[in-house]
């Protein structure tokens, strides 16, 4: 792994760097996704069947699209009973901390006696994609539907890629731990223009949620407009901050575990000690050598992986700040120290204990996080993602008294006479029943 000893005034051109490598060009693209999109748009059912010939070798028809109930149901009879408590501990754990986050409706009056406020609903019809590929994800289906489902959206369908051995039982386990009836076995950019547009097989979201690869990301982000999407994520990566006193097994360990998604992964460690950054490397080649996506591992790091040896704390403070990680792990020994200055990050990791694969799967927050930067201005997806705010406003007769006139003078102002009239005539009127 690469060790940088590197200057404060040098912090912002590496994270330039880094983020320029994380970006691609997207035009060739854009364009297929673009086709992709209008040919599920124009021709529904039959664009799909075809598409998932091309892409996935897969025969897809109007009996197989859906994952048929019986099939869900008796996905319990494939796993082991320790899978099945983990998936159900896992779902418990992240239902619990959503619940905390959940708004509520509300009502107040100002001191003309107007009632204002708001009302909440759930989005009501939310469409996840999970993953397949390289790797399935049933961790992507609890940290995307246990959040609608906190919320209250009341019908979910799964999306996931077909594969020569069928869908994974652990994915049709969760969607039936989570009352999911609909589970298709479509994939990538056509999956996303289903969802987004429907077809005779494929009823429309109002809600495309969960991680892709590029052009499901691609995808997500053109369909935005007609649906609502929870964000466009980008590689996943981890940043360290590890003073002297880290374990250089741990830090080396969680940097794989963020390397082992795929060669596009970042992950990064800053510290101040020479040292600890060459034990790290050490422990780096060490580990992954028995893995086995030791391939995938090696050239992640070899591509992405660096190690930051910089002066102090408080450059690292600002490396992290300005690079606005995905998730951030603080192995130091006074972390207040530095948690407390920290602005900018998907999810924060506290204490050599707090490996970020506790995020991944159990601990309780999502782990559909802001990537690329995006932690700058973005949060990490949640149940307030699946919830939707109508303003209530009920103007008193003292209100259209109080407040009237100033409406009319700023209607007129924006040469609005037909709003300032609108407001004139319930002045009037009130006059009069005086």
């Amino acid at each position: 792994m690469k060790i940088i000893k590197l200057k404060s005034s040098d912090i912002k051109i590496q994270i330039n760097k880094i983020r320029r490598r994380q970006e691609k060009d997207l035009n060739v693209i854009e364009k297929k996704v673009d086709n992709i999109l209008r040919e599920v748009r124009l021709r529904g059912d039959k664009s799909l069947f075809e598409l998932s010939r091309k892409f996935d070798n897969f025969e897809l028809t109007k009996k197989n699209i859906r994952i048929d109930q019986a099939q869900i149901n008796n996905s319990s009879m494939l796993l082991s009973s320790d899978i099945k408590s983990s998936i159900k501990k896992s779902i418990k754990r992240v239902k619990n901390y959503q619940k905390k986050k959940l708004p509520k409706s509300h009502r107040y009056k100002d001191e003309f006696g107007n009632i204002l406020g708001w009302n909440v609903n759930p989005i009501n019809r939310i469409g996840i994609y999970v993953p397949g590929g390289t790797a399935s994800y049933p961790s992507s289906l609890i940290m995307t539907a246990t959040l609608a489902k906190v919320a209250g959206s009341k019908e979910l369908v799964v999306s996931t890629p077909p594969g020569t051995q069928g869908i994974n039982p652990a994915i049709l386990f969760t969607a039936d731990q989570l009352g999911i009836k609909e589970v298709l076995q479509v994939g990538g950019a056509q999956a996303i223009a289903a969802l987004a547009y429907g077809t005779d097989s494929v009823k429309s979201v109002d809600k495309v949620v969960g991680p892709g690869n590029i052009f499901v990301a691609t995808a997500k982000k053109q369909v935005f407009g007609k649906v609502d999407i929870d964000m466009i994520a980008g590689p996943s990566e981890v940043l360290i901050i590890a003073d002297t006193n880290a374990n250089p097994e741990y830090v080396a360990a969680d940097l794989i575990a963020q390397a082992e998604h795929d060669v596009q992964a970042s992950a990064i460690c800053l510290t101040t000690s020479v040292k600890l950054a060459k034990s790290i490397s050490t422990q780096i080649k060490k580990q992954s050598s028995s893995l086995k996506r030791r391939d995938i591992i090696n050239a992640s790091i070899k591509q992405n992986g660096t190690i930051f040896v910089l002066k102090n704390l408080d450059d690292c403070i600002n490396f992290t700040n300005a690079f606005a990680p995905e998730h951030l792990e603080i192995f130091v020994k006074q972390s207040s120290q530095v948690e407390n200055k920290i602005l900018n990050a998907g999810s924060i990791f506290v204490g050599e204990n707090s490996g970020e694969a506790f995020g991944d799967y159990i601990a309780g927050p999502s782990h559909v996080l802001p990537t690329a930067g995006s932690a700058t201005f973005s949060s990490p997806l949640s149940a307030l993602d699946f919830v939707k705010y109508s303003s209530y406003t009920k103007i008193s007769k003292l209100g259209v008294k109080s407040l009237g006139q100033d409406v009319i003078l700023l209607a007129k102002e924006e040469g609005l006479d037909g709003h300032a009239n609108s407001i004139a005539l319930r002045l009037e009127k009130d006059k009069k029943n005086d």
